[in-house]
This record gives structure tokens, C-alpha cells and sequence, in this order.
């Protein structure tokens, strides 16, 4: 087996890379928005993606354990939730909105990991993140619905609500995936049933709720383009790749890049609206996170730090 490497400046100057590709994902949705509705745009470029893939695991010949076809089905359906959720956020609210609530999922992944598995009980550490988390998001949605000088900025509670929805059905996926079979299933493979499941689910609700209009202009095309062959496609077997190479709990720092990066963009590309409230709500939700996801450096930094100083009195 690969052993896993600490981070070097390729790792490095690739997450940074992903962290951007990936903060553009809501921007380049919400930007031709009014040509093409964006639960359409997200159910084609799965489709898309779903092809790509299937093609790939064909090409290097990679086996399809059958046998995870249950929660396979199950992740498919919550990844389809959980866009359903940014799709219509992305319609009510602004996209640095949808991205700080989306990236909430840490937190609901260890709560439900508390539930299930008994080493990832939650130290007292975790659960003041937890408590943080939350009431950045309590203190967040006190902004209310701020329209700005830009039509599709406006923000809502109704948006907020249904971005932290995406969230929670991320934070779900996580769980399902670490204590099913899926936890040894090739990546490829559970990659393949979430895009699937995000086809399958997306594209019927958008029929339903008449979210079917597409003017083909430039913009348009080559923001699916880049939704599908580099976002959903490209920058998710580049992760893969360096979760198969470098310590996943390095990498997984950089990811709190993303929603930062989300909020300036939305604001530079979109000019979306910097209420206070929601910037200051953010930085507590971000905060939160960091502090679940990296409990055990906090904690033994604390320690280090009481014993520094009673080692100085």
C-alpha cells in the first residue's frame, strides 16, 4: 500500500488550486442563472460527469463491487438532496451565502459519526466547535433578506435555510460512506453513485417545479463546461489522487479555504452583498468547523500551553 506523505509544495499549490476551483462552483451557477435554471445546470453536468467517469473506471479496468449497491443508493440520493437544497438556495440567496452554510457538513458528519461509530465520539473540544458552529449560524441568519444593486444578489433566511440543508445532507453522505461498505469501495466507484443519484433525482424534481429554461448564450456554455469537466469531473479525481498520497488531515485544512474564497468572490464577481451580520455570523461558523475538524491539534496546543505556562510561574 501507498504510504501517505505529508504535504509538499505540489500538494500544496493543488489544494489551493481545488479550493478555488471549487469556490467557483455556486459563482459559475448563480452567473447564468437566468439562462438556464440551476437545478438544470447541476443535473446535466452530473450526467455529464456520471459518463466521464464510468468511462474512466472502463479505461484503466477497474472492477464494480456490486455488493455496495444499498448505500451506494443511499449516498446517490443524499448527494441529489443536497443539490436539490444548493440549487434552489442559489435562486433565493447569494452564492457566499449558499458556500458558508454548505461547508457546515463537518459539523453534522461528526455528529452523526458520534451517533454511529464509537471511536468518533466527540471529545468536549468537538463540541464546543459544535455549539460555535451553530451560533454563527443563529447569529448569521439575523441579517435577513438584503437586496443589493444587483438583482441576483438579493439574500434570504429561506436560501440560508435550504444551503444549510445541503450541508446537512453532505455531512450525512460522509456518514454513510465511513460506516458502510462503501468505506473500501474504490473512490470512482462511490463518486459514480453520488453523480448518478444527482442525475436521476435532479432532473425529474426540475421538470416538476418548471425548472427547465435554457438560452444557450457563450456564458452559458462554458460555465457548464466548467461545472462539469473541471469541477465535477477533473478537480474530484485530482482530490482522489491526493487522498491516495498525501495525509488526508493535511489536505483536509486547506478545504476551509474554499468557503473564504466564496464569500470574496461572490462579492468581487457577483457583487453580492457583505451584510455585517452574515460576516461575522461566517467567521464563527468557520471558526466552529475548524475547531471540530481539528480538535486534537487544538487540544494538545492548549495543553501545551497551560504546561508552558505553569512551567513559567
Amino acid at each position: 500500500m501507498n504510504e501517505r506523505k505529508n504535504l509538499d509544495a505540489l500538494a500544496c499549490g493543488m489544494m489551493v488550486t481545488l479550493c478555488i476551483i471549487w469556490s467557483l462552483q455556486q459563482i459559475a451557477v448563480k452567473a447564468v442563472g437566468s439562462n438556464i435554471a440551476p437545478m438544470m445546470q447541476i443535473a446535466l453536468r452530473s450526467g455529464v460527469a456520471f459518463v466521464l467517469v464510468a468511462l474512466l473506471m472502463v479505461w484503466r479496468k477497474e472492477g464494480f463491487d456490486w455488493r455496495a449497491w444499498q448505500p451506494g443508493f443511499v449516498i446517490g440520493l443524499l448527494f441529489g438532496l443536497e443539490y436539490v437544497g444548493v440549487g434552489e438556495a442559489l435562486r433565493r440567496t447569494s452564492a457566499g451565502h449558499t458556500v458558508v452554510f454548505l461547508y457546515t457538513s463537518p459539523v453534522f458528519a461528526a455528529i452523526g459519526l458520534h451517533l454511529k461509530l464509537p471511536a468518533e465520539r466527540l471529545s468536549l473540544t468537538q463540541w464546543c466547535g459544535i455549539v460555535m458552529a451553530f451560533c454563527g449560524v443563529a447569529y448569521a441568519f439575523l441579517g435577513g433578506g438584503v437586496p443589493s444593486a444587483q438583482a441576483n444578489s438579493k439574500v434570504s433566511l429561506a436560501g440560508d435555510l435550504l444551503a444549510l440543508m445541503g450541508g446537512a445532507a453532505w455531512g450525512a453522505t460522509t456518514v454513510v460512506i465511513r460506516t458502510t461498505r462503501l468505506s473500501t469501495t474504490a473512490p470512482n466507484q462511490t463518486l459514480l453513485y453520488q453523480l448518478g443519484g444527482a442525475f436521476l433525482l435532479l432532473l425529474p424534481v426540475a421538470l416538476l417545479m418548471g425548472q427547465t429554461w435554457f438560452t444557450p448564450t457563450p456564458l452559458v456554455w462554458a460555465s457548464l463546461a466548467y461545472q462539469t469537466f473541471i469541477m465535477s469531473f477533473a478537480s474530484l479525481l485530482a482530490w482522489f489522487w491526493l487522498l491516495r498520497n498525501y495525509l488526508a488531515s493535511r489536505l483536509g485544512v486547506f478545504t476551509f479555504l474554499t468557503p473564504v474564497l466564496g464569500v470574496v468572490l461572490g462579492a468581487t464577481l457577483l457583487g453580492e452583498p457583505l451584510e455585517p451580520q452574515f460576516v461575522v455570523g461566517a467567521a464563527v461558523v468557520l471558526a466552529g468547523i475548524v475547531t471540530v475538524s481539528l480538535h486534537a491539534a487544538i487540544a494538545g496546543l492548549a495543553v501545551r500551553l497551560i504546561h508552558g505556562g505553569r512551567s513559567a510561574g
